[in-house]
């Protein structure tokens, strides 16, 4: 019997992605495991594996096609000597084409085929995601789906999941699945309608740059953001000389074994601390009720061509200031790459963005959300400043930005967060006690 693959999930977030490439041809003989083709999500591209083995019969969606949707058919195995069928692969995502503006989909025809079967859903109604292959072995065997874990991609049910599993004493009772709900699209940003904005430049020159998965999630999110999260802001500047001239001494110390402390590898660990000193504010807005996390999951923005990632250095208050550079300099060369798995730009609490290198002062940053602040951090420059002694000196001054979620973190307390940021910069020698 053809089995069907379809577009897999890779991330949590996942709902389209592209077909890049095909690591395979049809004809080729395939294992679970084998590697089947790469999928670019929003943010990275991953190799795709087999869960079943076959022969690929028929690959339905070509390479580069875009916008292909999670759990569309992409190809078709079949056994030795089985023919694919002559519907294979309807309903699977055409190449793209020219953009136009598609007709209103009409309602779809819930009327159960003949032969077929409704999608097995589990007690309280949820679809249960098998292989066309486990569920007819499943079938077989009189299995009930919903009483086995599946060891696939996000809990898909395969094939060495039925084999391996018993028949119940008391089968449930199969109910028919509830009709899905629709799945949720990326919220384009309000504005202008583009058929407006096009009308107001016809007649001048440009470029129409069409929009990657990536933008498209950038600008989704940002704009959700700052639509649903109540910032405010709280702005300080910090003193680096003493910074600066610890990183000197280090790094002269550390030069035969290749390490290269940066300011920002000190923002790092500063942060994580301060999350450990003021616990209450280590914590992200979960719908209807907030999680406070026990470690210091600290996210780093680092840009790439055409967006920006936030891979997440987890266990930061335990690592030391090596071994948070070397892994930031792992993860940033990476996200350039967009090599990222999803579980290392997944989580976090707080998170830092620096422009200082671009030599911008200050800026206000937008919460990532789930996180609860954001950390944006400008130059450092030399400045004119009161000493203790009351005189006028010249010291490096660095201005911070902590955008703060005010569902999470009241006035006060981002205060006191910000303010052990500030002690732990300012007396860098104690942040290794």
């Amino acid at each position: 019997m053809p089995t069907e693959i379809l577009m897999p999930a890779l991330s949590p977030t996942m709902e389209e992605g592209t077909l890049a490439k095909w690591l395979v041809k049809e004809g080729d003989e395939v294992s679970s495991g084998d590697l089947l083709a790469e999928i670019e999500t929003d943010k990275a591209t991953m190799e795709f594996e087999a869960v079943d083995e076959g022969i690929v019969g028929k690959l339905l969606v070509a390479e580069g096609t875009e916008g292909v949707k999670v759990n569309s058919p992409i190809a078709v195995l079949v056994e030795d000597g089985e023919e694919v069928p002559q519907d294979a692969g309807k309903g699977a995502p055409e190449p793209a084409q020219a953009k136009e503006t598609p007709a209103p989909a009409p309602e779809p025809d819930t009327t159960p085929k003949a032969g077929s079967a409704p999608a097995p859903a589990a007690a309280d109604g949820a679809r249960i995601f098998a292989t066309p292959l486990a569920r007819r072995i499943a079938k077989d065997k009189g299995l009930d789906l919903s009483q086995i874990k599946g060891s696939g991609p996000h809990g898909r049910i395969v094939k060495a999941d039925v084999e391996k599993a018993e028949p119940s004493a008391a089968p449930a009772e199969v109910l028919p699945a509830a009709k899905p709900a629709e799945t949720a699209k990326p919220a384009m940003p309000a504005g202008m309608a583009t058929e407006t904005v096009l009308k107001m430049y016809a007649d001048r020159p440009y470029e129409e740059v069409s929009l990657d998965g990536m933008r498209k999630t950038v600008a989704a999110r940002l704009t959700e953001a700052k639509q649903t999260i109540p910032h405010f802001y709280l702005r300080r500047d910090i003193r680096l000389d003493a910074l600066l001239a610890f990183r000197s001494q280090l790094n002269k110390q550390l030069e035969a074994r290749g390490v290269k402390l940066s300011v920002n590898d000190f923002i790092i660990k500063a942060c994580a601390i301060a999350l450990q000193q003021v616990p209450a504010a280590n914590a992200v807005w979960a719908g209807d009720r907030m999680l406070k996390l026990k470690p210091s999951d600290v996210a780093v923005a680092v840009a790439v061509e055409g967006g920006l990632f936030t891979p997440v250095i987890k266990d930061a208050e335990m690592k030391s200031l090596s071994a948070l550079s070397a892994e930031m300099k792992d993860l940033a060369s990476r996200a350039r790459d967009k090599k990222l798995a999803p579980h290392e730009y997944v989580g976090g609490t707080f998170a830092i963005s620096n422009l200082g290198m671009f030599g911008i002062e200050n800026f206000d940053a937008v919460i990532n959300p789930p996180h609860g602040a954001i950390l944006a951090v400008g130059a450092g420059a030399k400045k004119p400043v009161v000493g203790e002694d009351g005189e006028l000196t010249v010291a490096t001054v660095m201005s911070v930005t902590l955008s703060v979620d005010h569902r999470v973190i009241d006035g006060a307390l981002g205060a006191e967060l910000l303010q052990a940021i500030i002690d732990n910069l300012e007396q860098p020698v104690a942040m290794l006690a």
